[in-house]
């Protein structure tokens, strides 16, 4: 089975679960969960978000 990441916190998806969201112009992303894709739509960064992966790395925290 292929893995995925989530497009916004970067963990890794169990086949199966998550949800898999299409823009008109094709692009896809995968959400783990509805905390990130609640936060995907509210036009949130994930690199100034300090739970997600890139923004432990942006702000420094691990």
């Amino acid at each position: 089975m292929e893995q995925r990441k989530c497009s916004f916190c970067g963990e890794f998806l169990e086949p199966g679960t998550g949800k898999l969201f299409v823009k008109k112009d094709g692009s896809t992303y995968y959400f783990c969960s509805s905390k990130c894709e609640s936060n995907y739509e509210l036009g949130r960064l994930p690199r100034r978000t300090a739970w997600t992966e890139q923004g432990r790395i942006y702000l420094k925290k691990a």
